[in-house]
């Protein structure tokens, strides 16, 4: 910015004006041409940078950086990658999904809600396929207090079918879900690929403690960028 003022001031300056008239015009316009000149010199030349400087101050950078990211992931948000078909179709294998930290509480959760959370205990080896994997996803059916059932493919909480508008029609339950009243503090979590989801019928419920938070975004599918909120 200053570079860009001292050149277009340059052309209108009084000793220009002067040269064409008597000596001591001239002698103003040298002196003027040799201030402006060693303006323009100090603006384009910078100091050399201390090279040990340098490396300090882009190492603060990256560390604060880096503690930025902790941060956000810690308490914010947290994305996660769909590993498997459990969810389909509302969640597919290879999207990347948001998990929301920030906002959330164990009292806010609600049936309908997908949630991410930590593995349960009950899913010992041989009850499903990948007993070592750290977070799972799938969605709540059934809160503290509530009752569940399953009649044929549909889902009965408190002793009402429920719409589960999520569902392509036609969804096969496999699995049935025996009567059973949820603890206080527990929640009964099902995929929405009924017939191949290892979930709650499997391994019980899950403790309100164990959620990391709601999924709110999809924002990766089929190899590109895509956006899909809940």
């Amino acid at each position: 910015m200053s570079q860009s003022t001292l050149e277009g001031d340059h052309p209108g300056s009084p000793g220009g004006g002067a040269g064409s008239g008597g000596g001591a015009g001239g002698g103003g316009s040298r002196r003027s041409r040799s201030h402006w000149t060693h303006l323009h010199w100090t603006h384009l030349h910078w100091p050399p940078r201390n090279p040990r400087r340098l490396v300090v101050e882009w190492l603060v950078v990256l560390v604060v950086a880096v503690v930025v990211a902790i941060g956000l992931r810690t308490f914010v948000v947290q994305v996660y990658f769909v590993p498997s078909g459990s969810m389909e179709p509302t969640l597919q294998v290879g999207d990347r999904i948001v998990v929301d930290k920030l906002f959330f509480s164990p009292s806010s959760l609600h049936d309908g809600q997908i949630v991410v959370f930590a593995h349960p205990p009950g899913d010992k080896p041989g009850v499903c396929d990948d007993p070592n994997a750290a977070d799972l996803v799938k969605r709540i059916v059934a809160s503290p207090g509530q009752t569940i059932v399953s009649h044929g493919n549909a889902i009965w909480v408190d002793g009402r079918p429920q719409p589960e508008p999520y569902l392509p029609k036609g969804t096969q339950l496999g699995r049935p879900v025996p009567f059973q009243r949820i603890p206080p503090g527990r929640y009964f979590v099902m995929g929405d690929n009924r017939y191949e989801s290892c979930d709650s019928r499997y391994w019980g419920t899950i403790p309100g403690s164990t959620v990391v938070g709601p999924v709110v975004a999809v924002i990766w599918r089929h190899g590109h960028p895509a956006l899909h909120t809940f």
